[in-house]
């Protein structure tokens, strides 16, 4: 290992995978929760290394999973010969879902555990797992309820691995999703409150589409009604802080029916539309 996260040693890193392997080892038959991004990416690796056909990735066949991170899932099972299969899920028909509270997670992640589950049951898998590393659990993630409640192990965090650390452990064993930009659901775009519908995440892929066009690589776009609110990472913000840019944005966004298209000066950050929680520390 050419370059170690932080403080972590090269023994201290190789033994939390050996844990992880060995975890993995024990469990049977699994079904690995994938959505293609670093996390679950390293997971479904390292569950078909340490299980081989008794473990398959499945990802959900939904609306608020980006079409190009679709392919981007279906290029790495079929690089590294892992089994893999799409299950539909249906949280868009579950009103408290398209309500948007600060729960919606808990029930994009009941409906899709649930669903696991059926699928488990039926074919005699042993466990379900899913991605969430050791920095995850400081978050506010209320799909950890989910996970909770439909008992869903998580192997990385067990092993005690954090998300630098599950980078560096997939940049050594090759897997092209180890410096992936950090990403999550198409939904996470919308604040709470706002209802959250198949026609609005879809206006938000088609513009997060447009922008990695133009040659960024981390950013977010915000759906505020009539107003969308882009956020590009800090590194990135001086292309995007020029005249040429500001009519691209907007030729982009008002082509897809905002009135108003606005640059946050703050720049990317994960989790931006929890700021108006007020959740205890």
């Amino acid at each position: 290992m050419a370059a170690l996260v932080g403080v972590t040693t090269r023994a201290s890193l190789e033994e939390k995978e050996r844990k992880l392997f060995s975890d993995l080892s024990a469990m049977g038959r699994v079904i690995v929760a994938f959505s293609g991004g670093t996390d679950s990416a390293y997971l479904a690796w390292a569950a078909n290394r340490a299980l081989g056909v008794n473990a398959v990735a499945m990802t959900a066949d939904s609306a608020s999973l980006p079409e190009s991170h679709k392919r981007d899932a279906e290029a790495f099972v079929a690089r590294f010969g892992i089994a893999h299969e799409y299950i539909e899920t249906h949280e868009f028909d579950n009103p408290e879902y398209v309500r948007n509270d600060p729960n919606r997670c808990f029930h994009c992640k009941d409906e899709l555990f649930t669903r696991l589950a059926e699928v488990g049951s039926a074919r005699g898998y042993e466990h379900i797992i899913y991605g969430v590393n050791v920095d995850d659990l400081g978050d506010y993630r209320p799909g950890q309820n989910a996970a909770k409640k439909h008992q869903v192990a998580a192997p990385l965090a067990d092993a005690g691995l954090t998300k630098a650390e599950i980078r560096e452990l997939s940049r050594v064993a090759d897997l092209p999703t180890w410096d992936r930009p950090a990403s999550a659901c198409l939904s996470s775009r919308i604040p709470y409150g706002t209802p959250v519908t198949i026609e609005n995440v879809k206006t938000v892929e088609n513009g997060e589409e447009e922008i990695k066009a133009l040659g960024f690589r981390q950013f977010r776009v915000r759906f505020h009604g009539e107003v969308v609110r882009i956020e590009i990472a800090r590194d990135e913000m001086e292309k995007a802080l020029t005249m040429e840019m500001a009519a691209r944005f907007t030729a982009i966004f008002k082509k897809l029916g905002f009135k108003y298209v606005s640059l946050d000066l703050e720049g990317y950050r994960q989790g931006s539309l929890n700021e108006v929680l007020n959740l205890k520390k």
